[in-house]
């Protein structure tokens, strides 16, 4: 991963409501959630949620899938572990003996 891409990516994260959409959509494993019940738990408008959503959509950390009437969203395990990776790869490189 790029380091511009990590920052994106950390900059959606950085925000109090987006971290919250995630970490219930990471809560939620591969079956997602849908909006209404993202809206539930975050406890913020419609118009307000489809905001965050779509930030983080337009950096690839969740994605939506219309299933009938209902929009479901998912976390994107993939870009999550790649910014886990990106944020771990040079950890203790110049302290290799106090490594994590």
């Amino acid at each position: 991963m790029k380091i511009e891409k990590a920052a994106e990516q950390l900059a959606e994260l950085g925000h109090v409501t987006r971290l919250g959409i995630f970490r219930a959509l990471v809560k939620s494993g591969t079956s997602g959630l849908p909006v209404a019940d993202i809206q539930h738990q975050v406890n913020v408008p419609g118009s307000t949620l489809s905001h965050h959503i779509n930030r983080m959509i337009n950096v690839g950390l969740i994605k939506q899938v219309r299933e009938g009437r209902v929009l479901r969203c998912f976390a994107q395990y993939d870009q999550l572990n790649g910014l886990i990776d990106f944020l771990m790869e040079e950890c203790c490189s110049k302290e290799p003996t106090d490594c994590c």
